[in-house]
């Protein structure tokens, strides 16, 4: 398979393109085009719109999707597509790439996951024309770009008070979504089931391959985080032939881990959470990871992992009531190797090393 999508891929290449038309705008081969989706409007009529970048380069290839916040509220997704659109290399692009910086815009200006309905954007597709807001934003995202593309990748933080490990979800029961996995670059990949109403699950049903890149936390900035999601993209471009790849590169590739399975470590009891552990760091089973004190300091529940694994995600509020997630921790067939990757990966995105 890997040698006929890349004899396809030159074989494209080799092709002018025709025009692009997207939601009714006409884009010529070499041309970049910044313009308006329009949603809805606010209660007191101010319209609100989707922003959206389209690059057509001159040359046929394949046509790939970026987007970020989804959940309204995170927002390194946002900043890696800024960087992505400032990439020279983009000059040189074949194929086409839609570049969504904010797709849910009424959760980005509330600094808010949801909508103002408190209805999930991502678990409303496909959508419909005559449901709730995020049924009718959903239904025009996958109509007017969504299915306008031949593979996309969705940028995600964790949720609000948790932080995630940089890592990629993703159907790995797909041999190119594998592929498209593993050349992210990032320490960690799930093999993620498919959640009703989400953005990947109706992609999916149209036959798009999708990832999911996860990192940080809401309403942040992770300068790690960021430099490897957009180095991930990029190498996911390279790979699809849409970018050439140079002939140096200061970096090394990380061999990716594949995760078995995860599960989260959750609270024995209520009370004030004292973590042990780091991000990225190795826990064995039985190990002390935490603790979980009540309000006046005298009573204490220890916090212990049920199995050997790596943290990929942890909450950072150090307030818990009893059965609160605390922990993800993955697992993983080889520890050792897993947890050199991830000590690899951190080395090469602190920002004074790059």
């Amino acid at each position: 398979m890997r040698n006929h999508i890349r004899r396809a891929h030159v074989e494209k290449a080799k092709k002018r393109q025709d025009d692009f038309v997207i939601a009714g705008q006409t884009i010529k081969p070499g041309q970049k085009l910044t313009f308006d989706l329009p949603v809805t409007r606010l209660y007191t009529y101010a319209p609100i719109n989707i922003p959206v970048h389209v690059i057509h380069g001159k040359y046929a290839g394949p046509r790939m999707f970026v987007s970020a916040a989804i959940h309204g509220d995170e927002l390194n997704g946002v900043e890696i597509i800024h960087r992505l659109l400032e990439h020279k290399g983009l000059s040189r692009l074949r194929g086409t790439l839609i570049a969504i910086p904010i797709v849910n815009i009424h959760g980005f200006i509330s600094h808010s996951r949801y909508l103002p309905d408190r209805r999930d954007l991502n678990r409303s597709f496909p959508g419909s024309t005559t449901g709730s807001l995020a049924a009718r934003i959903a239904h025009l995202f996958m109509h007017e770009i969504v299915m306008q593309c031949d593979y996309g990748i969705d940028l995600h933080t964790a949720a609000i008070h948790r932080d995630n490990l940089p890592q990629i979800r993703a159907n790995l029961e797909d041999e190119l979504t594998l592929e498209l996995a593993k050349e992210f670059d990032v320490p960690v990949i799930l093999n993620a089931n498919l959640r009703d109403g989400s953005l990947r699950e109706s992609a999916a049903e149209q036959g798009i391959p999708m990832l999911l890149y996860e990192g940080g936390e809401a309403l942040r900035f992770n300068e790690v985080v960021i430099r490897a999601g957009l180095r991930g993209v990029i190498n996911v471009l390279r790979k699809l032939k849409m970018l050439t790849t140079p002939k140096r590169s200061r970096i090394t590739n990380i061999d990716p881990i594949i995760a078995r399975s995860s599960s989260w470590v959750r609270a024995p009891g209520s009370g004030v959470l004292r973590t042990m552990v780091k991000m990225g760091q190795r826990v064995n089973r039985g190990d002390k990871v935490g603790l979980i004190v009540d309000p006046i300091g005298e009573q204490k529940l220890d916090i212990t992992t049920p199995h050997d694994g790596i943290v990929i995600g942890r909450t950072n509020l150090p307030l818990a009531n009893e059965g609160d997630a605390l922990l993800h921790i993955a697992r993983f067939g080889q520890i050792d190797t897993a947890e050199e990757r991830v000590e690899e990966f951190q080395e090469v995105f602190q920002p004074d090393t790059m």
